[in-house]
């Protein structure tokens, strides 16, 4: 079972001090975690691209680049790339340039995006959502299978017989990250691509279903659903308790998921509510190693999931807190799972 850490670089006012950390503050925070979690023992980390002033990350690659120069083990990933308003050829390049330059370390996570501030900025129209990511998925895959391209599509211009450089050393790792919904599921086992599964409310039990059609539709396709690797993204902290855990994750969670809330139309998060994700049957992870440990194998024996990526600050959260936790996600949860 890997373990990782996953973060969009937030930049909401912090609970404790009422100050909102600068863009700048906040990835070099970034930098520092991911050295942590090497430190750790911990598998991967994980950083989002988003294009909105509460979140510090639109550019993945290049935090991504700068962890490689401050680490020699821990595995690297955006999580995810809006691949729907990218370039498949210059991501397949700056992924395939980090996967050399960190020697073997880098990861593609790609998905439709659940926030849609790129398609305006990029020029795309969010009427075409669903086929800009499928077309550009099957442009990516057709990039990392050979050397020479030729193709076409509706949404970019096409390629005829041209080379994209640099050649990777080894298959660049590609992996989808989906919601809840059948399509994206059916979409990603058709082509034998890992997924990446992002949980952030509902009962963990709602998605065996999509598991299971996941898994269905590889063996369907002719891969075999024990080769292909399924992870699970969720939200979560860790403490020396599950109270002081608990208590200090609540503010900041529950002021970005209120804040997101009234984008979507959602109910502001109240105490409540977020005790009640915090049960074992909850979506939330927070708790005492022991307690995050319990999820976590809950997770794998309903799911069959073979990675856990822990996504610690939703809000901000004083940044020894988050060290804190990385750290006993390491430390403390890791043995407890390996030892199940």
């Amino acid at each position: 079972m890997e373990l990782g850490i996953t973060t969009f670089a937030e930049t909401t006012p912090d609970p404790v001090t009422g100050e909102t950390p600068t863009h700048g503050e906040r990835l070099r925070r970034v930098l520092e975690e991911v050295v942590v979690a090497e430190q750790v023992g911990l598998d991967v980390y994980g950083v989002g691209e988003h294009h909105r002033p509460d979140f510090a990350s639109s550019a993945p690659a290049v935090v991504l680049a700068a962890a490689a120069g401050m680490t020699t083990r821990i595995r690297l990933f955006p999580a995810v790339v809006v691949l729907s308003t990218d370039d498949p050829v210059r991501v397949y390049q700056q992924f395939v340039t980090l996967d050399l330059v960190s020697s073997g370390r880098a990861e593609l996570l790609v998905g439709r995006g659940s926030f849609v501030e790129s398609f305006p900025l990029f020029g795309f129209s969010l009427s075409d959502y669903d086929e800009l990511f499928e077309e550009k998925l099957d442009l990516l895959l057709r990039l990392r299978d050979g050397d020479e391209v030729t193709w076409s599509g509706r949404f970019r211009p096409p390629i005829d017989g041209l080379g994209v450089y640099p050649r990777p050393e080894r298959p660049l790792p590609i992996r989808v990250g989906v919601g809840g919904t059948p399509r994206s599921v059916v979409r990603a086992g058709t082509r034998g691509l890992p997924v990446a599964l992002a949980i952030i409310g509902g009962r963990p039990e709602r998605f065996r279903p999509l598991v299971q059609l996941y898994r269905r539709t590889l063996a369907e396709s002719g891969f075999d659903p024990d080769e292909v690797p399924l992870s699970v993204h969720a939200h979560g902290y860790v403490a020396a308790s599950s109270e002081q855990a608990a208590e200090e994750f609540y503010e900041p969670y529950a002021y970005a998921m209120t804040r997101i809330g009234r984008e979507r139309g959602w109910p502001a998060m109240s105490r409540a509510h977020y005790d009640l994700m915090r049960r074992p049957e909850g979506s939330l992870v927070v708790g005492d190693p022991e307690t995050v440990a319990a999820k976590i194998l809950r997770w794998r024996d309903i799911l069959g999931v073979s990675r856990f990526e822990l996504h610690v600050s939703v809000g901000t959260m004083p940044h020894e807190r988050v060290l804190a936790a990385i750290e006993l996600l390491g430390t403390e949860v890791r043995p407890l799972v390996d030892s199940a």
